[in-house]
C-alpha cells in the first residue's frame, strides 16, 4: 500500500493553484504536511482560495514573495505548465530543494496500478480508449491525468482493484522521480512545447522519465516506427512490446500486410488490412479489420493500436477488444465530426496544437479540404504542412500571430486561396468570421477542417474554448 507518511511535518510549498493545485495541497494537508499555497494571480482570481483557507491550508495570491523559498522548504509542488524560469522555481534550484508535479505526490498516494501514456500527439484518444477496453472486458479503469480529472483526486478513491489509466504530458512527467507505471506507452515524439523544454534534448528525456523506474516486471509499449522511441530501447528495463504500421513483428502489435514506410492515407487502401496480436511464443490473433475502426485516420490507426498493446498488457483477451475498437467515436476536438451542411462536413480538430498534428489531420481526408488554421507563435516556420497541403488542401483561411506564417507555406505548396482573417472585435468574432468565410470557399462534397497547427493561447484561454466557439459557428451558419 502506498503511503504518504514522507511528508508529515514537512514545509512544502504547492506553486500555482488550479484543479491540480487545489487537489495536491489537499491530499498533503491531510498527510500530516504544513502547506503554503502561492499564485501569482490576484486573489479575487482565487476562488479556491478560500476553500484551502477553511481547512487549514496557507494560501498567498498577487505574486511569488521573497521568502516563499527557503531553506526550510522540504519540497515544491510545481503547476506542470509553470515554467522553471520563474523566480521560485529557480530559487528552489539553487537550494537544491526537490521540484516535482503533481503527479509524484498521487503515484505515492495510489493504490491501482497504473498505465501511463504519453506522446506528442494522440495522448488523449489513445487514453480514452483503453479506458473503454478495459471497461468492456470487465476491468475497473479510473481515467485521469492531464485529460481531466487530476491524478491526485483520482487516486485518493482507487483500489488495488482498479486500473489507474493516465494521460501524461511532458510538463507533469519532468517534475518525477520516484513514479513508475506498471505499464508505461510512449506514442510518438515529434517537436513541440520547445518554448518551455529549451529544446529537443530536454523534451525527450522528460517523455523518457516515464519509463525510468520500471522494471522487468512491467511493460513498455513503444511505436516502433518511430526513430525516437526506438532509440530508448537501450535505457528501458521494462519488459517491451512494440506496435508498427509498416513492420511485421514477432511480438507486439501489427498490421497485416504492413503500409509501405511513410504512407498517407489515401496513398494505400485500407480495404483487407488486419490488426494482428502476436506474443513472441506462436500465439497469434486478429484483433480487427482496419477499415472497423471507429475512428478516421491513418494515425488513429496507430492509436488503436497502442491502446490494443496496453489493454493485452494489463490482461484483455485479444478477442475481447473488437466491440470497443470499432464502437468507440473519438474525444471532443480530436478530428470530431460537427455537422454536414449543404454537403460540406465540418470537423472540430482544435486539439492539433502543432504543425504534426494538423498533418495527420489533412492526411485523413480524400476529400477536398478547406483549412482554418493559425494561433500562437511558436517560431515554427510551417513549412512542414507542405506536402499534406498539396493535393489536399483547397483553400486556407487563417487567423492568429501565425497567420502570415502559414500563408507563406501555403502559398509554397500552390494554393490560390488564402485568405487572412483580421483581429474581430474578440476572438468568438474573429474565429466565427473565418468559419463564415471557410463556408463560402466549400463546395458539397468537401471537408472544412479546424485544425490550428497552434496553440490557442492567443487568442483564446484553451483549445477546448476555441473548439467550442468553432461548433457554435458552424451550427450558426
Amino acid at each position: 500500500m502506498k503511503q504518504l507518511d514522507v511528508y508529515r511535518d514537512k514545509h512544502i510549498v504547492v506553486l500555482g493553484l488550479a484543479k491540480s493545485g487545489v487537489q495536491v495541497a489537499k491530499v498533503l494537508h491531510q498527510a500530516g504536511a504544513s502547506v503554503i499555497v502561492n499564485d501569482r494571480k490576484e486573489r479575487e482570481q482565487c476562488p479556491e482560495a478560500s476553500e484551502l483557507e477553511a481547512l487549514g491550508i496557507s494560501v498567498i495570491c498577487g505574486g511569488h514573495p521573497d521568502d516563499l523559498i527557503h531553506p526550510g522548504v522540504a519540497l515544491l509542488v510545481k503547476n506542470p505548465g509553470i515554467p522553471y524560469s520563474v523566480p521560485p522555481v529557480q530559487k528552489a534550484i539553487e537550494l537544491e530543494i526537490p521540484i516535482v508535479t503533481e503527479v509524484e505526490i498521487a503515484y505515492h498516494l495510489c493504490e491501482a496500478p497504473i498505465i501511463g501514456i504519453t506522446g506528442s500527439n494522440g495522448k488523449t484518444t489513445t487514453t480514452t480508449w483503453v479506458g473503454k477496453l478495459l471497461e468492456n472486458a470487465g476491468l475497473s479503469p479510473i481515467v485521469a491525468g492531464n485529460i481531466g480529472t487530476p491524478l491526485s483526486e483520482a487516486a485518493a478513491t482507487a483500489t488495488e482493484n482498479d486500473w489507474m489509466v493516465v494521460e501524461l504530458s511532458s510538463f507533469q512527467l519532468k517534475g518525477t522521480e520516484a513514479f513508475r507505471p506498471r505499464i508505461a506507452c510512449l506514442l510518438n515524439v515529434t517537436e513541440t512545447h520547445l518554448d518551455y523544454h529549451g529544446g529537443m534534448d530536454d523534451y525527450v528525456a522528460s517523455k523518457a522519465k516515464l519509463f525510468a523506474n520500471q522494471t522487468s516486471d512491467d511493460t513498455a509499449v513503444l511505436n516502433w516506427d518511430d526513430p525516437v522511441c526506438r532509440n530508448l530501447v537501450p535505457y528501458i528495463k521494462a519488459h517491451i512490446v512494440p506496435f508498427s504500421m509498416s513492420e511485421s513483428l514477432r511480438e507486439g502489435v501489427h498490421i497485416t500486410p504492413p503500409y509501405a514506410p511513410g504512407a498517407q492515407d489515401s496513398d494505400e487502401d485500407d480495404q483487407g488490412r488486419r490488426i494482428i496480436y502476436t506474443d513472441g511464443e506462436g500465439f497469434t490473433h486478429e484483433i480487427i479489420r482496419v477499415e472497423n475502426i471507429g475512428l478516421p485516420g491513418r494515425f488513429n490507426v496507430g492509436n488503436a493500436m497502442a491502446a490494443c498493446a496496453i489493454a493485452i498488457a494489463a490482461g484483455v483477451a485479444p478477442d475481447k477488444l473488437e466491440e470497443a475498437l470499432s464502437s468507440f467515436r473519438g474525444v471532443e476536438h480530436r478530428l470530431e465530426f460537427v455537422a454536414e451542411l449543404q454537403g460540406v462536413s465540418y470537423y472540430n480538430n482544435s486539439k492539433a496544437t502543432n504543425s504534426k498534428a494538423t498533418h495527420m489531420a489533412l492526411t485523413s481526408f480524400k476529400e477536398p479540404v478547406v483549412l482554418i488554421a493559425g494561433g500562437l507563435d511558436r517560431g515554427s516556420d510551417y513549412e512542414e504542412l507542405i506536402p499534406s497541403m498539396q493535393g489536399r488542401v483547397k483553400a486556407v483561411v487563417l487567423l492568429g500571430e501565425t497567420r502570415e506564417k502559414i500563408a507563406n507555406a501555403a502559398a509554397k505548396a500552390g494554393l490560390k486561396d488564402i485568405i487572412l482573417v483580421d483581429n474581430g472585435e474578440d476572438a468568438a468574432s474573429t474565429l466565427t468570421s473565418a468559419v463564415r468565410k471557410a463556408a463560402g470557399l466549400a463546395e458539397s462534397g468537401d471537408i472544412v477542417l479546424l485544425s490550428p497547427a497552434c496553440a490557442s493561447w492567443d487568442m483564446f484561454p484553451s483549445y477546448e474554448t476555441r473548439g467550442r466557439i468553432f461548433k457554435e459557428a458552424v451550427h450558426n451558419l
